[in-house]
């Protein structure tokens, strides 16, 4: 029997790198291929963009390889247990950066039963990682991404949304990142995009122009769209609004159980809700309306908003969800989450096992760690870009205006080099 030799990769794109990682693997026996899940790889990066069976059949052409079998996590230890393989075969990279604990754990489990590691040097100049991004330079199909939010909501403990109200924006929340996190979606907000109009959040810019911003949006990303449909309007137009976003592409809409037209929840103002009844036959409408399962309705609870008690959230929720929506966002303008986190506690008893979402825009000292604690499956950062640019731009305005000058404020500014590279000019 030939020694068995194991090569952990993620695969997303076969190279030159991996076909020389494998034949130098295929020198020492029959190799088995520890292919990271879709999980794995969604716990350091963005969610691949083929899943595990697609990449599993494309390792699986090469004649050298003996078998595939599933690498549930970055770290190796749980596999070479299991496989006991004489070799362990990976590029020289890991020597340094992040990967360097996982290498020194490798070595570790080896002597177990003397195993060994053989490290051939680094294919320079490939990489999955610029390959990907080439990729989605091209964009994605409006199906690809309409079934996003569903596979991220499967994949991740929470789903991190944050808000775009033009393409520029867009394209920040596209590609910001810090050690190894990123925004996973886009909200495209109904309070921003009218505010970026200098107009007021009730329903006065019409979705025509709401579908123009949306457009603007996905022609230059590829990560999923959830927008904000306001009250949906009448229910009728609310099932022509999910037939136009389903066809571009977006993968849900959240509509809000106010009447219309609606007044922006974070108002000092009375807030009226429609009745259950209502906003469930217009969540059955949508249902009716849209064409495959990967679009999502969810329900947006206002009861906390209008200063009513949880019991009035919960009932409804219940009642919305049974109506058959994909997933239930609470609002609440406390500055502290403790009435957020009841109701979760308290809805998650009904076992409907449906996303709930929420918005920290006031209470905004919540950490993600304990969104995740208690059950919740999408977090939107649901204006900061616009608010955070409205401040920077007036300051700017008024340095100009106090120098007579613009020489001072350009230390507020971006150069327009960055601006020609963000754009692609």
């Amino acid at each position: 029997m030939s020694p068995k030799v194991y090569v952990g990769m993620a695969a997303e794109y076969l190279h030159e790198g991996h076909a020389n990682i494998l034949a130098e693997a295929e020198k020492y026996g029959d190799i088995i291929v520890g292919l990271l899940t879709d999980e794995a790889i969604a716990s350091y990066k963005r969610v691949p963009i083929t899943t595990y069976e697609q990449r599993k059949r494309m390792v699986e052409r090469d004649r050298g390889v003996s078998r595939v079998v599933p690498q549930s996590t970055l770290d190796y230890v749980e596999n070479l247990r299991k496989y006991r393989p004489e070799y362990v075969v990976h590029g020289d990279d890991w020597k340094v950066g992040t990967q360097r604990e996982t290498r020194r754990r490798v070595l570790e489990v080896l002597k177990e039963w003397g195993g060994r590691l053989i490290e051939p040097l680094y294919t320079k100049g490939v990489s999955s990682t610029q390959l990907i991004e080439e990729r989605r330079k091209l964009g994605v199909t409006p199906g690809y991404r309409r079934k996003s939010l569903k596979r991220l909501l499967k994949l991740r403990p929470l789903t991190r949304v944050i808000e775009a109200h033009s393409g520029l924006s867009a394209l920040i929340a596209e590609r910001a990142r810090v050690e190894g996190r990123e925004f996973d979606a886009i909200w495209e907000s109904s309070f921003t995009d009218s505010s970026s109009k200098g107009k007021p959040d009730t329903e006065l810019v019409d979705f025509t122009s709401r579908t123009e911003t949306i457009n603007e949006i996905l022609e230059v990303t590829t990560k999923p769209l959830i927008v904000d449909g306001d009250t949906g309007g009448p229910q009728e137009h609310f099932a022509y609004m999910v037939k136009t976003l389903e066809r571009l592409g977006v993968s849900a809409v959240i509509i809000e159980d106010k009447l219309f037209p609606k007044q922006n929840s974070l108002l000092e103002t009375v807030q009226a809700q429609v009745s259950d009844e209502v906003f469930c036959n217009k969540i059955k409408a949508g249902i009716q309306a849209r064409v495959t399962q990967d679009f999502m309705i969810f329900a947006r609870i206002e009861s906390l908003i209008a200063n009513k008690p949880l019991e009035d959230a919960l009932r409804r929720g219940k009642a919305y969800t049974q109506a058959g929506a994909d997933g239930i966002m609470i609002h609440s303008k406390s500055e502290s989450p403790t009435e957020i986190l009841n109701f979760c506690k308290e809805f998650q008893k009904f076992e409907f096992n449906v996303p709930i979402v929420v918005v920290p825009t006031i209470y905004h000292t919540v950490t993600e760690r304990e969104l995740i604690a208690n059950g919740i499956s999408i977090v939107i950062y649901a204006n900061h870009l616009l608010r955070s640019s409205y401040r920077a731009m007036l300051e700017v305005a008024r340095t100009i205006l106090k120098n007579e000058s613009s020489d001072k404020a350009e230390l507020r500014c971006c150069s327009p080099e960055e601006l020609f590279e963000m754009v692609g000019q």
